[in-house]
């Protein structure tokens, strides 16, 4: 079955074709590690994870290679302001490598909690400092990149084009700050590649143009050119990431090598909070670790996030996880229920919804639809161990931990009334045993009779 993926690039949903017919390679945008992720960059990573889940499920191997930016990364995302790892460091009165080390831990922590396949190939941007030095110099080597007496840039105007992702009118554009701050370069979008230190500076590396350190950009070329080759199968990241680093890495890596360094770049849209921005201002940032002490399943979120599809806003509310808590216990429990019928299962009606899920995902990751087809097959009348092994090849894709086992604990209210009506029906009151079963159906649990006594479940409606 094709696989097709909505490619920035070229503005259109396209078949994907990978480079090697058994692996494909990936390079994801990783965090930079001077502060928590919000689960707004979580939500890049589950879309992330889907890809990778999605092309494996296909009968794929996956290559994929991550950075961790911790150093290079400027508050302002361009050319200017301090680093974001040192200004961590001052505001936290620690090192840039103790805020790297402590932030670059909880990233990873976060990434198990929501059940997220880790890269083949981490790889940190201070491990390959040696590498991007060789990089620049090489672009200076070709007239890509000229030194002024704070860095060195880029120039775009040696490019055929620039840019070529984003919809920048870069000619009528005006200078703007950036000019301001370095009025030695060339273009008003040249952008740094190296940038040169301050004495004071705390992290910093003897280069051929002095004490310095690197741009945020260069990072990212020289370290998927490092991995994965000068050409690779698919680039991902946050939308935010498309007009200034994804713009800037493919301008790097064209003047390094001539080419594009992906056939496909894929991006995840904005996650919104209360339908607005996330912002500290508003305090309304929230971390995993705010959902887990709310009380949620950190898969909770990961399903909260199917409800749309990636290239689209996803506004998060409480009421919404909520509803995706109520999702997630149904999903479990009904594969439960699955995992012990004895009903017959035509091979047939087994295909049907493997075809309607893999066409679902195989369409851009199309998880609202996936999950359309994951519940008809949970909310059969048949129950069939089919059904459940089906589920659970279906969760090689969404991650959720469809077969973990709920041992949720019977209120003590709930309890109590049981108790009572077994009295009562010791004293063969069926009226009050009756009423007390009614009453607790209407707290949303069904008694049942047998020989063995009573036994109690949830009720979900679906």
């Amino acid at each position: 079955m094709k696989i097709y993926f909505y490619n920035t690039m070229t503005h259109k949903k396209e078949e994907f074709i990978p480079i090697d017919d058994k692996e494909v390679r990936i390079y994801s945008c990783g965090p930079t590690v001077y502060k928590d992720a919000t689960i707004g960059n979580m939500r890049t990573n589950i879309f992330q994870d889907n890809l990778r889940r999605t092309l494996e499920y296909n009968g794929y191997k996956v290559k994929q290679a991550m950075n961790i930016t911790d150093v290079g990364h400027l508050v302002s995302d361009g050319d200017e302001g301090e680093d974001k790892m040192i200004k961590s460091a001052k505001q936290e009165g620690k090192t840039p490598l103790e805020i790297a080390n402590h932030y670059t831990k909880l990233f990873f922590k976060d990434l198990e909690r929501l059940n997220i396949e880790l890269p083949e190939i981490i790889c940190k941007a201070t491990d390959n400092i040696q590498d991007m030095i060789k990089a620049v110099e090489k672009l200076v080597e070709k007239g890509y990149a000229y030194e002024t007496s704070t860095a060195i840039y880029f120039d775009v105007s040696k490019l055929d084009k620039y840019p070529v992702l984003s919809n920048l009118d870069v000619e009528n554009q005006k200078a703007g700050a950036r000019v301001e701050v370095d009025t030695e370069k060339r273009n008003p979008h040249d952008f740094a590649v190296w940038i040169k230190a301050p004495e004071n500076h705390l992290m910093k590396w003897d280069s051929p143009w002095g004490p310095s350190y690197p741009g945020w950009h260069i990072e990212c070329s020289v370290m998927s050119q490092k991995f994965l080759g000068e050409v690779f199968d698919i680039h991902t990241g946050g939308i935010d990431l498309i007009p200034t680093h994804h713009e800037n890495e493919i301008a790097q890596s064209k003047g390094m090598c001539g080419k594009v360094p992906a056939h496909y770049w894929m991006h995840g849209e904005f996650l919104l909070i209360n339908g607005g921005k996330m912002s500290k201002s508003l305090g309304n940032v929230y971390l995993l670790q705010d959902i887990v002490d709310r009380g949620y399943d950190p898969l909770v979120y990961k399903l909260f996030c199917y409800s749309i599809q990636y290239r689209k806003k996803l506004n998060f509310t409480w009421e919404g996880m909520d509803s995706a808590k109520i999702s997630l216990d149904r999903l479990r429990d009904a594969y439960q229920k699955q995992l012990i019928g004895t009903d017959e299962i035509d091979d047939s009606e087994i295909d049907k919804y493997r075809n309607n899920f893999k066409e679902a995902i195989n369409d851009d990751l199309n998880m609202p639809v996936a999950m359309s087809v994951v519940w008809e097959v949970a909310k059969s009348s048949k129950k069939s161990k089919k059904l459940a092994d089906l589920l659970k090849e279906f969760d090689k894709v969404l991650g959720i931990n469809i077969d973990y086992v709920q041992n949720e604990e019977i209120p003590e209210y709930i309890k109590e009334l049981l108790s009572k009506r077994q009295e009562a029906r010791e004293n063969k009151n069926w009226e009050e045993s009756d009423k007390l079963r009614d009453l607790i159906k209407e707290k949303g649990y069904i008694v049942k009779d047998s020989k063995d006594g009573q036994t109690i479940e949830k009720i979900y409606k679906w």
